[in-house]
């Protein structure tokens, strides 16, 4: 939100940080709602949907991977 002050004071964390927290964790979520919607794909036998959310579950896990490695390197330091 343009012009908003950083709620670091309330929360304890640095918006960017937990952004990038939050962003991991939706990553992370997706990932496992995904894996519902591939064995829900599977017993509907749509090939199409499968294939669709497995790709989309390995994007998740990319993004999840990639946001954790961003937060080691910022909280280690």
């Amino acid at each position: 939100m343009a012009g908003a002050k950083e709620t670091g004071g309330i929360t304890g964390t640095k918006d960017r940080d937990y952004d990038l927290m939050w962003y991991t964790e939706t990553c992370l979520s997706n990932a496992l709602r995904l894996e519902t919607y591939i064995h829900d794909a599977e017993r509907a036998q749509d090939k199409e949907a499968v294939d669709l959310f497995r790709k989309a579950q390995a994007d998740s896990r990319k993004g999840a991977e990639m946001g954790k490695e961003l937060l080691r390197s910022r909280l280690h330091s």
